[in-house]
């Protein structure tokens, strides 16, 4: 059985993260709207608009931990309209370890992501790593 396309564009998108491409990322994966919701009350919280923001919002996400910041899917859901992966994410920084899951929630038009959502099973330690 195939895959939706819309499953196919989130392996897609988090093979390009964890290779560090972002231009891929920025050119295939988003709309050129695209709103990111970053959870939290810690300095990366926030909405980020547009692909430049949200580049520079992962940049800073690599950069704050050394290259040592993962997002892995373990299983990825789609429809027409959404796309949501669970995820684990890992990283370090400053003597401090994350290692947490979550969910990804992405909402698609024509093949693009056009808005998304990142949730942490943790939300207090997500703040705390990246404090």
């Amino acid at each position: 059985m195939q895959e939706h396309p819309n499953t196919e564009l989130l392996r897609d998108g988090f093979a390009a993260f964890a290779k560090g491409d972002l231009d891929h990322i920025r050119d295939e994966m988003f709309a050129d709207g695209i709103i990111w919701h970053f959870p939290g009350r810690n300095r990366l919280s926030g909405d980020y608009q547009g692909k430049d923001q949200v580049i520079r919002l992962f940049l800073r996400l690599f950069e704050e931990t050394g290259g040592t910041f993962a997002a892995e899917p373990y299983q990825i859901m789609s429809n027409e309209d959404y796309a949501v992966a669970l995820v684990r994410l890992r990283g370090e920084r400053g003597g401090k370890r994350l290692d947490l899951t979550g969910v990804n929630v992405f909402r698609q038009v024509n093949g693009k992501t056009v808005e998304a959502w990142v949730y942490s099973d943790d939300q207090y330690a997500a703040d705390e790593f990246w404090a």
